[in-house]
């Protein structure tokens, strides 16, 4: 037997809300008080550097041949399945996988966002260290990641489902 939904959502659409205002703010300021794209890269901390990448592929640049089409394929491909993603956050009865969505539909959106503005998303965090380097990301790629591992962590260990 389900247990009753609840207005649970409403904590799932406020974190939705928050990691796309979030982004947006970071990018905003990445963009027109930091003007990155002119500096190209700033050094924060040894293992830091704000560093202006215009991703116009997805995830670790796939499908960057796409070219012209790709930011149109990316913003509906990216849009449904948004779509879907926060339909499924509506029914959810777990606040984590609440959380997590909203977390995942707020940064897809936020990238969305980037595609229709500019043809690509701004990248703009960039970890490294001994010669190590992360791709350079943002922070609604931040929330996807961290919302995916939760999903993840959720099915593998099947976290509130009794024995």
């Amino acid at each position: 037997m389900k247990p009753k939904r609840s207005i649970g959502w409403i904590f799932g659409v406020i974190m939705m809300i928050c990691v796309f205002c979030i982004d947006q703010l970071s990018k905003y300021w990445i963009l027109n008080i930091v003007h990155l794209p002119e500096k190209g890269s700033i050094e924060v901390l040894p293992f830091f550097n704000l560093t202006m990448v215009w991703n116009k592929a997805i995830t670790f640049g796939m499908l960057g041949q796409l070219g012209a089409l790709g930011p149109i394929i990316f913003t509906i491909m990216a849009s449904l399945i948004a779509l879907g993603l926060f339909i499924w956050m509506l029914r959810s009865y777990k606040w984590w996988v609440t959380l997590s969505l909203g977390a995942i539909v707020g940064g897809a959106i936020g990238n969305i966002v980037d595609r229709v503005r500019f043809g690509a998303v701004v990248d703009f965090i960039h970890l490294h260290v001994a010669g190590w380097s992360w791709y350079v990301f943002n922070i609604a790629d931040s929330a996807i990641v961290c919302g995916v591992a939760i999903l993840l962590a959720d099915a593998f260990f099947q976290w509130g489902k009794k024995s």
